[in-house]
């Protein structure tokens, strides 16, 4: 396995060689799983089929839910049928179109957060000019922006890790194919240039970041403002689950592709990879409709039918 023509397959970190070790981490996965694809597609459904749920907010929050179902897909069903049928493999046009897609989802799912974000506080800074801002024009162009930006993303990381020689080893030290475990791998001083634009992205994320940062400052400022305790209340139980779900989002995802790779396989590194690609799929279907007296009303009238 000289360069990358050679290279057919990859292997996957597993998460024990005993049998029933390999079961529980399947049920464990599996719980996971259909707990964010049961969530997302109750958010979907109700968003989608409630004219009532008709609005900017639930626009973003739809494409959201449809984003979270791709990027959750996109690594827990290997990983299981990894551990079934007692394998580690992963064939190199498996693990392109793993990086692909999970980069192109996770980008445009930070994307949504942003525009969410904005959304929020133009809706609470900003109530007279609200419909005209975010009319349904703006509001299509925002998602498809989002979408595009993740595309865009994904075909710069993936197209220039993959054209890196890999020639130290094919053992990916992940459950799934991640960039900073795949440039472990790489052979030569031209993977510096992916180390670079993982940077600028890093950069790029964290002035978003400080974007959705300084939008709640002025929506917590207008909040305390309200008279009414239960204005006050039903805005920051829209707007503090949404800054969590972005905090757990952001900070996971950079520490895991900020910090310096190790030589051999890190529990801290799983724990990351599981907390920014599985756990935010799974929150934000509960996050969001927890406490959300429109969702819930809408997932009635859905079942009831």
């Amino acid at each position: 396995m000289s360069n990358q023509t050679t290279m057919t397959e990859f292997l996957l970190l597993g998460f024990s060689d005993i049998w029933e070790l390999q079961i529980l981490h399947v049920l464990v996965f599996l719980v996971i799983y259909l707990a964010a694809l049961v969530g997302n597609l109750l958010i979907f459904m109700a968003i989608a089929f409630d004219h009532h749920l008709h609005t900017p907010m639930y626009f973003f929050l739809m494409n959201l839910s449809i984003v979270d179902l791709g990027s959750i897909s996109v690594t827990i069903p290997k990983s299981m049928a990894n551990s079934l049928m007692n394998t580690k493999s992963i064939s190199y046009a498996g693990c392109v179109a793993q990086v692909f897609f999970l980069l192109f989802l996770l980008g445009a799912d930070f994307s949504l957060l942003t525009i969410m974000a904005y959304d929020r506080y133009v809706a609470i800074c900003q109530p007279l000019h609200y419909e005209a801002i975010m009319n349904s024009r703006a509001c299509v162009q925002l998602a498809a922006g989002s979408w595009i930006s993740g595309i865009l993303c994904s075909m710069l990381h993936t197209g220039n890790t993959f054209a890196l020689t890999f020639c130290g080893g094919n053992m990916v030290d992940q459950f799934f194919c991640e960039i900073p475990q795949l440039l472990k791998l790489t052979c030569s001083d031209s993977y510096l240039s992916e180390v670079g634009f993982l940077v600028f992205s890093v950069c790029l994320v964290l002035g978003f970041f400080v974007f959705i940062i300084v939008s709640y400052v002025q929506i917590f400022k207008s909040v305390l403002r309200i008279p009414s305790e239960q204005g006050r209340h039903k805005a920051f139980s829209t707007c503090l689950p949404h800054l969590a779900v972005v905090s757990l989002f952001i900070f996971t995802g950079l520490f895991a592709y900020l910090k310096p790779t190790s030589s051999s396989p890190s529990a801290l590194d799983l724990v990351m990879a599981v907390l920014y690609s599985m756990v935010p799929p799974m929150m934000n279907p509960i996050i969001y409709s927890m406490k959300n007296k429109e969702i819930k009303a809408a997932l009635r009238r859905l079942t009831a039918c």
